[in-house]
């Protein structure tokens, strides 16, 4: 999942003097900095500032309603089935989303 969106890198790239943002893995992003003729990974600090700026991306938004939709609706057909599968099925599908949405800092 990712944890920053393109578009709060570009800007601030654009804003830096930094050209040509892309993404080289999930969540690493690389740049040419001013002057540069070859590119480096954009800052830790930087990638941390946006997020505190910008707060959760898309991404993590529809991870976080889908985990939230997931338990109301197995907590309504646990009690109107009487059978605690569908808190099971809910519980899965929370726990590959909580694994998405952690960070490999």
């Amino acid at each position: 999942m990712n944890h920053y969106c393109l578009t709060w890198i570009e800007n601030w790239c654009f804003e830096n003097g930094w050209s040509e943002p892309f993404a080289e893995r999930r969540n690493e992003f690389w740049a040419f900095p001013p002057n540069g003729v070859m590119p480096v990974p954009i800052p830790a600090q930087v990638l941390h500032h946006l997020k505190q700026e910008n707060g959760l991306t898309t991404h993590e938004k529809v991870g976080y309603l889908t985990a939230i939709g997931a338990s109301v609706v197995a907590i309504v057909s646990t009690y109107l089935l009487d059978c605690p599968m569908p808190l099971v099925a809910a519980f899965s599908i929370c726990a590959v989303i909580v694994a998405g949405l952690e960070t490999e800092d």
